[in-house]
């Protein structure tokens, strides 16, 4: 029987969550999966932060329904996220100048940024080359094509030093000055993802003075605070620093925010997210979020009110904010000893190269270096799951597995 649809071709799979679908499909029991970004306890198991379980019990306790929330989303959540991102009202910048609307998590914020950037920043900017944006060179997968269906222009800064396994921060200098001024940026504000690389606090200094310099517009996607370090205050550096306006406080950048707690408060199914324009005043804030609600009406309408109300519970209750900090600093803390079990168990492996840099990165991922067609190997030999550019979760590790992964990244080496 013909159809329409005859000539749609298969869409390739997608390069992360293809190969979380190929690890379900996988017989083998000694499967390993280190490609996906969600946590795991020292089992292996998904977990469910006690925050969030008591805030769940409070919310089946009190019965706040399933009515629709307002197209910017659930008031108390964007409060938190506001507070958590930029310390208290007033701290680095005045909270009233911040247009803020809930979003579906980092991808979500993501997209509807992008296109407040295309429509508001680069409106009268007719050609789409002449609409740049600049990812560090790597950066998450879904950056290319969430901007590039904005109808922006994607061009790649250097920030990953393979030779050092940190940032190359003279690159990414050089990069920025050469740019386009008043073009669009884009930096991880902690925990980069792949390559777990950060730039120190004196790094943020001159990465925010060169982007005065050049008179930037700055897009920061934060999926990691307090994942990162365990110290969601520390976490929040480089969103305070830029917040605060250009070098000594003088004037302020253009400054968005893409802001997920999927990671963080382990909320990935719920999809809870904000995105932030710091603007002049509130007049001009309530304008910005009037079209960054224009924006979401004909995407989606409105958020989902679950997840955000869990997230509105933990912000708003100090004992769960305690409690949520204890956490992000067991895990991270958990993640931070695989970090140095792995490297242990390549040596114990006979390995001799140099894997120190993976103890240096911070966060759920680390850039190994693997070839693709080492990571293959993994995956086909060995069954460890990882995705082809050679990052790795670290939060998939753990005492049952890692003597195992570090065998197979051994011998994948040698043989590839």
């Amino acid at each position: 029987m013909s159809s329409c649809w005859a000539s749609v071709p298969q869409a390739p799979p997608d390069a992360i969550l293809g190969v979380a679908a190929a690890f379900r499909a996988d017989p083998r029991p000694n499967k390993v999966n280190l490609s996906i970004g969600a946590y795991r306890d020292g089992e292996g198991r998904p977990y469910v932060l006690e925050a969030v379980r008591k805030a769940e019990a409070r919310l089946v306790k009190d019965q706040p329904g399933h009515e629709y929330l307002p197209i910017g989303g659930l008031e108390p959540f964007q409060a938190g996220a506001r507070t958590l991102a930029f310390g208290k009202d007033g701290e680095n910048v005045a909270h009233s100048r911040i247009a803020t609307v809930q979003a579906l998590s980092g991808t979500g914020s993501l997209r509807i940024v992008g296109e407040f950037l295309r429509r508001w920043y680069y409106g009268k900017t007719e050609k789409a080359e002449d609409r740049i944006i600049y990812l560090p060179a790597p950066t998450w997968g879904n950056h290319h094509k969430i901007f590039a269906d904005c109808s922006l222009t994607v061009r790649t800064y250097r920030y990953f030093d393979p030779k050092t396994g940190g940032v190359d921060i003279a690159g990414l200098l050089e990069d920025i000055r050469a740019a386009p001024e008043h073009c669009v940026v884009l930096f991880h504000s902690c925990a980069h993802n792949p390559t777990g690389a950060d730039p120190t606090r004196d790094q943020w200094a001159d990465i925010h003075k060169v982007c005065c310099e050049r008179g930037v517009c700055v897009v920061f996607d934060s999926a990691y605070q307090g994942f990162a370090s365990g110290d969601p205050e520390a976490d929040a550096y480089s969103l305070r620093l830029f917040a605060r306006g250009g070098v000594d406080g003088k004037g302020q950048l253009p400054m968005l925010l893409c802001q997920s707690f999927a990671k963080n408060l382990g909320l990935y199914g719920e999809r809870v997210g904000a995105a932030h324009v710091i603007c002049a005043d509130e007049e001009e804030a309530k304008r910005v979020k009037s079209q960054l609600e224009t924006i979401i009406r004909p995407m989606y309408s409105n958020p989902p009110s679950w997840g955000a109300r869990l997230a509105a519970t933990v912000f708003g209750d100090p004992e769960l904010m305690a409690d949520w900090a204890r956490e992000m600093k067991m895990m991270s803390g958990r993640i931070g000893e695989m970090r140095t079990k792995l490297v242990e168990a390549l040596k114990k492996a006979g390995s001799t190269r140099d894997w120190e840099f993976i103890k240096k990165q911070i966060g759920m991922f680390s850039f190994t270096g693997l070839t693709k067609a080492q990571c293959d190997a993994l995956i086909k030999e060995y069954a460890v799951y990882v995705t082809g550019n050679g990052r790795i979760s670290m939060a998939g590790l753990n005492e049952h597995n890692v003597d195992y992964v570090a065998q197979a990244i051994h011998q994948v080496t040698l043989k590839y």
